[in-house]
């Protein structure tokens, strides 16, 4: 399992913490050019300080570049800068960041040493854990990836300081999404006023690697952390990802949640604190886009099983259950989540 460490103030302890497990070598700083901005001349003094040779490599910001074109141009940077497998990624941002970093990681030499430092809450509580990693195809969102687990993740809340706030709103889907599958207290946390962001995002951490433990390969429990992202994915690509991936998020859950209630599998009050919550948050839930719009888009999503896919399905607020269904039915469960 991946070394986590949470801390304020780590971005600039990097290099020593990454030195207390690995020897000097070349490390490949991967980032996009609105992070590198701000954190990129910070990580690599302290990674040179205890002697890493550092090299960076940036891309332009946003989903466009999570493409083939940019994991190949860093895998000829890897290249062309002579990366050994006893030499390290290190993937500086967000959620792009991460995954393709990763997925370059996983497949350069067959897999090299990854290292994680998110700058955002999405990635600090999400993305940058429990291995996956990948980019996009004009069919669908990361349908091309690797399970690769990072050597670390390092997370500094000081980091998300600087935040926009819509960017901020996008991890806060990911941590209502934790609450309403798994954890109770964390639901409660939500409900403070001004909820200790480091807290919030241990909790989170926490629920993933117990879960990703069990279920690292995705092939059982580890689907529930998909809870709002089969409707959201699609929302997001009808979108042309001008809608971010965590206001998508928020809005698949909602539908969900409509649709449980609907079916009867939940309770309309469950439905109803869960739209109040994302709400308060600020976060979007409906879409003007149709069911057969939608669904249109799902035949490509990657928990597609043959005719079948496996939905998250919403029973109480903290508890979330697997349901196998056909496409059709999963089509159902997208009509009635879209209806009032």
């Amino acid at each position: 399992m991946s070394k986590i460490v949470i801390e304020g103030g780590l971005l600039d302890q990097a290099g020593e913490i990454l030195a207390q497990d690995n020897d000097p070598c070349t490390v490949a700083v991967i980032s996009d050019d609105q992070v590198a901005g701000l954190y990129l001349e910070r990580l690599e003094a302290t990674l040179k300080a205890v002697s890493f040779q550092v090299f960076h490599f940036v891309f332009p910001h946003g989903e466009g570049s999570k493409d083939a074109a940019t994991y190949i141009q860093i895998l000829e940077y890897l290249a062309d800068n002579h990366l050994t497998r006893t030499d390290m990624v290190v993937a500086l941002g967000g959620g792009v960041v991460g995954d393709i970093a990763g997925f370059a990681a996983a497949t350069y030499l067959r897999g090299i040493k990854l290292v994680q430092v998110p700058t955002t809450l999405l990635a600090c509580v999400d993305s940058s854990l429990g291995g996956k990693t990948g980019i996009d195809l004009t069919a669908g969102k990361n349908l091309a990836g690797a399970f690769h687990q990072p050597a670390a993740v390092l997370i500094d809340p000081k980091l998300l300081d600087t935040l926009p706030r819509e960017i901020r709103q996008d991890g806060m889907a990911e941590v209502i999404k934790y609450a309403c599958i798994r954890d109770g207290s964390l639901w409660s946390l939500l409900h403070e006023e001004a909820a200790p962001i480091q807290e919030i995002i241990r909790l989170c951490v926490n629920i993933k690697l117990q879960i990703v433990k069990r279920d690292e390969f995705d092939q059982g429990e580890r689907q529930l952390l998909n809870f709002g992202h089969t409707f959201g994915h699609a929302i997001e690509q009808c979108s042309g990802f001008t809608l971010s991936h965590g206001k998508s998020v928020a809005i698949g859950m909602a539908i969900m949640a409509r649709a449980c209630c609907h079916q009867g599998l939940c309770s309309k009050e469950t439905m109803a604190q869960l739209i109040l919550m994302l709400e308060a948050y600020e976060l979007p839930t409906r879409t003007n886009y149709s069911a057969e719009e939608l669904f249109s888009v799902m035949q490509s999503d990657k928990k597609r099983a043959g005719a079948s896919i496996t939905l998250v399905t919403l029973r109480e607020l903290g508890r979330a259950e697997l349901y196998k269904t056909s496409m059709p039915e999963a089509f159902d469960f997208l009509r009635e989540g879209l209806r009032t």
